[in-house]
Parts: C-alpha cells; sequence; structure tokens
C-alpha cells in the first residue's frame, strides 16, 4: 500500500470514530477519557494524523460499543472519496488571524 492511499485510510478512520462518537453525543474529551487517552491525542486520531496502535482500535471500538468490523465498514471506499471540509472547519478558519510578527511592524 501506498503512503497517500495509508494516510487516507487513516483518515477515513478518524472520520468515522468523529461520526460514531458525536451520535453517542460524546464531547472529543469525554470520549477520550473514556478511552484512557490524552484527549489531544483523540483530535490527531479524528484527523487521521495518527496511527492507532490494534489495542487502541480495539479500546475505542469498545467505548463506541460497536464490533471492530462496524468500526472498519466502508473505510477503503470512504478513502477513495476524500471528505469536503466540515463547515465547522472552514467558518473557524475565516475568523482565524495570524499573530504579527516584528517583520509585519
Amino acid at each position: 500500500m501506498e503512503h497517500g492511499s495509508s494516510k487516507l485510510l487513516l483518515q477515513a478512520l478518524g472520520q468515522r470514530i468523529r461520526e460514531l462518537r458525536a451520535e453517542q453525543g460524546y464531547s472529543q474529551e469525554s470520549f477520550a477519557d473514556k478511552c484512557g487517552v490524552h484527549r489531544t491525542f483523540m483530535g490527531t486520531v479524528e484527523r487521521g494524523e495518527s496511527n492507532l496502535s490494534f489495542q487502541n482500535i480495539a479500546k475505542v471500538a469498545s467505548t463506541l460499543g460497536v464490533s471492530l468490523s462496524t468500526l472498519f465498514q466502508d473505510l477503503e471506499e470512504k478513502a477513495k472519496t476524500p471528505a469536503a471540509p466540515s463547515a465547522e472547519k472552514t467558518a473557524g478558519k475565516a475568523g482565524k488571524r495570524t499573530p504579527a510578527t516584528k517583520a509585519d511592524a
């Protein structure tokens, strides 16, 4: 498997975890606590930036109350079609300002 497709699979898995977490009403922080991981790590997982160990994948599935097969359902198909940026992400970026540096002054 080439690097690009493995990255897309990680992103699809992260999106799947986020969707299932949100459906069950967990905040990212409370879900991370239940899984026994730090909230910032869970953020990197949901963005597809971290490669989860099998133990952590099993914890996530167990915490969500789903089987591993349910967690992985249709990931290969979703990885072929990258998701559009969420409205939350694009709205957040529009309001962000970069800090001024000495060179800007």
